[in-house]
């Protein structure tokens, strides 16, 4: 291209054409050789059965997909490694945001594993947001001594909007997660502070930590996410915070003694300690391990595995069933005529979901 700047009228200016740029794309690039191998069921399983944690992690992530092909795939991995898991020690971690559950997680972690060997597995689930949908999935950079340990796998997870901050699939990841060797897993739950009745589902033991001057004694008696606790412990205790951490766990031990005995037998303690500083850690492993001696001689162990078994083959089904209806075509070209009638005040909301189950279950009738 000329510069007009080059013409009769400016002779005493002139502009060099420049140097041509390159191609942004390397004219060596052979993009053949770069593309995704497709990866089938034998090769998951032989991956995860071999402890490779890139296929693990692969793995996972097929297990989490909503793409109808994926979840084919994906439940066909599982119940190949499903003769394979069973043999760990699962363990929820939850409490409020802030409470220091990812710096006591790489704490406990690197204890455990230097203490007891085996090889450790972190899910933690990240809170998504609510307009974007999105996660930060962060949780590895707090985790600063567990992340780089050759025995561990730390794998976050979206919550996606599922109650109790656990990613419907956790479950899932835990049986692939021993499959590929991992004896221990910490599922770490958002925090949020509602039912956290999905985590302890699919827990041998959950661990609940709290902190000191968060309210007052009567926070304690309230029931929910205390009464599923099998230990509580007060972090962040170190400094000048000491005192008061002492004064919470007396609070919270009396506030146990109000609620009625667990079905385990087993009665919750109440421990101190600091995750940053490291003070106490091994306190509250001897208390863990503990548990699981109590529990395995009175046979409450294989009674919750069985329990939880139960619980989310039920689950399954209500998952189902609901992907079920709302992937239908029918049901989905009459929701929105629901809705408007719904707004307009035409329809209750009660009737109007009536009348589409009604629709769905003639569906099936005819469909048999």
């Amino acid at each position: 291209m000329e510069h007009p700047e080059n013409s009769e009228e400016y002779k005493g200016l002139v502009v060099n054409r420049g140097v041509e740029q390159p191609s942004i794309v390397n004219p060596y690039l052979k993009r053949g050789k770069f593309r995704h191998r497709q990866m089938s069921v034998s090769d998951y399983v032989e991956g995860i059965l071999k402890g490779d944690v890139t296929v693990l992690g692969q793995a996972v992530t097929l297990v989490e997909s909503t793409h109808p092909a994926h979840q084919i795939v994906a439940q066909e991995v599982i119940e190949k490694c499903l003769p394979y898991s069973g043999n760990s020690v699962r363990i929820g971690i939850s409490g409020v945001p802030g409470a220091g559950k990812s710096t006591s997680i790489d704490a406990f972690g690197v204890h455990v594993l230097e203490e007891y060997g085996g090889k450790l597995a972190v899910l933690a689930i990240d809170p998504s947001s609510e307009r974007s949908k999105g996660s930060i999935l962060g949780d590895k950079t707090r985790m600063e001594k567990l992340s780089v340990h050759p025995d561990s796998f730390i794998r976050p997870s979206p919550s996606a909007g599922s109650l109790g901050g656990v990613a419907r699939k956790t479950r899932e990841s835990i049986i692939l997660c021993e499959a590929a060797g991992f004896d221990k897993i910490f599922v770490e739950t958002v925090g949020v502070g509602q039912s956290e009745t999905a985590c302890h589902s699919m827990v041998d033991f959950f661990l609940l930590i709290q902190l000191a001057g968060t309210g007052d004694e009567l926070q304690g008696i309230k029931r929910g996410i205390i009464e599923m606790a099998d230990g509580i412990v007060i972090n962040k205790c170190d400094g000048n915070n000491v005192d008061k951490c002492q004064l919470a766990a007396t609070q919270f031990r009396n506030a146990l003694h109000l609620f009625p005995a667990p079905d385990s037998g087993w009665t919750p303690q109440v421990l101190t300690y600091s995750g940053f500083y490291n003070l106490g850690v091994k306190a509250v492993w001897d208390m863990v391990f503990k548990y699981f001696d109590f529990v395995k001689n009175n046979g409450y162990f294989e009674l919750r595995r069985n329990e939880q078994a139960k619980y989310w083959m039920y689950e399954s089904i209500n998952e189902q069933l609901r992907n079920s209806f709302f992937q239908n075509d029918l049901i989905s070209s009459r929701l929105s005529i629901a809705e408007n009638m719904v707004l307009s005040g035409q329809k209750t909301s009660f009737v109007a979901a009536k009348d589409l189950l009604d629709t769905y279950f003639s569906l099936m009738k005819e469909s048999r």
